[in-house]
């Protein structure tokens, strides 16, 4: 396998399995025999991608690969999914790319629930989501939703409950976020998180990377960091440190320490891998991917007000065209290509750990 990585899959939720990958990978030469099965058995298998399946070789793993992250959040007796992630790795194994969808993204639904009569309609991409209490048909919508828009087939399919996974950070202590400005939390005990780096409990950490609309000075409307943007980019910063804590306590070199986190993953992460594909040949292969290299790409488009409110919506014309090709790089595997043509919704990790976009002009992410 090639050198290491160009961009793997952070920006944000991807994080997950990513995370898992590294701490894997990172310790897979000394347990091979120990840990193996422990790490092929602590993680859920679910069917996630259905029918939107693409072929793939597990005889002998090569890319382009195209991953399917669901980040879900679990209240009462209901599984939803708010953040959904295309992870893009590239034929050599080496470049990865990941493509946030928005969740307000303004999209066609195949079954729009009963109040549609589970017929199709526009509407922000979450709402895919959101026509159940059963996670199957819920799951299912999304993909297929997802699936409608770009074309994009899925060799591999993942679900992450950041929550739960945030527990992790127990093992570590604490991790260190760098909020770009102070915001003040939203959620009723009005804790004030001050610019910059300090560490964070779990606790701190989750309410911290919960927070979406604090993110509403002018600095993040400029830098593409608004709402769930925001949000998005404290998720990034959050699992970066925890994996970086987690391999500076030695836990990728410790057959018992490996196993612990694999143990505490199992419940918090679901993997849809090809049959007879393990975790471990999964780790073994991308093991040089590297977390700290990201490409993180957003979708075209620009907030508008639809007929469901504010949303963010492919607008005809460049942004169509942007996007089109975006699906059709993801597909083909022309993601160099494409970030070298369509830089505008590229971003880029600032020190502080932020996504910002590269280009200075304000307006390459807006329409008139």
């Amino acid at each position: 396998m090639a050198g290491k990585s160009g961009a793997p899959w952070w920006a944000h939720l991807m994080m997950y399995a990513g995370g898992l990958t590294l701490v894997v990978a990172g310790g897979a030469a000394a347990v091979a025999q120990i840990a193996l099965h422990t790490a092929n058995n602590a993680v859920e298998n679910e069917d996630i991608l259905g029918d939107n399946r693409a072929e793939m070789d597990v005889e002998d793993i090569k890319g382009p690969l195209n991953i399917l992250v669901l980040g879900v959040d679990k209240q009462g007796g209901s599984t939803r999914s708010d953040t959904m992630i295309m992870v893009h790795i590239n034929e050599d194994l080496t470049d990865v790319s990941m493509v946030s969808l928005p969740r307000d993204l303004y999209v066609e639904i195949p079954d729009c629930g009963p109040d549609w009569g589970n017929n199709t309609c526009m509407q922000k991409l979450n709402h895919a989501a959101s026509i159940s209490d059963d996670w199957d048909v819920t799951r299912a919508n999304v993909v297929e939703t997802i699936y409608n828009l770009t074309g994009v087939e899925f060799h591999m399919g993942a679900t992450v409950d950041f929550e739960g996974f945030m527990d992790l950070v127990d093992l570590v202590d604490t991790v260190e976020l760098c909020p770009w400005h102070e915001i003040t939390s939203i959620h009723g005990d009005n804790r004030v998180f001050p610019e910059g780096c300090n560490d964070y409990n779990k606790e701190e950490a989750l309410d911290l990377i919960r927070q979406r609309y604090p993110w509403d000075h002018p600095e993040d409307y400029e830098n593409d960091l608004w709402g769930d943007y925001g949000r998005q980019a404290m998720q990034q910063q959050a699992i970066k440190a925890l994996i970086t804590e987690l391999k500076a306590d030695g836990y990728h070199k410790d057959p018992a320490k490996l196993t612990e986190v694999l143990n505490g993953l199992g419940s918090k992460l679901t993997l849809d891998l090809p049959d007879g594909l393990t975790v471990t040949d999964l780790a073994v292969n991308l093991r040089d991917i590297n977390p700290d290299d990201i490409t993180s790409i957003r979708v075209p488009a620009t907030s508008q007000e639809t007929d469901v409110g504010s949303s963010e919506v492919i607008a005809e014309g460049e942004q169509q065209i942007a996007a089109d090709a975006l699906w059709d790089a993801l597909q083909n595997d022309t993601m160099d290509q494409w970030i070298v043509q369509y830089p505008e919704w590229v971003k880029q990790t600032t020190g502080s750990g932020a996504d910002t976009a590269p280009s200075e002009d304000a307006s390459a992410g807006t329409t008139d």
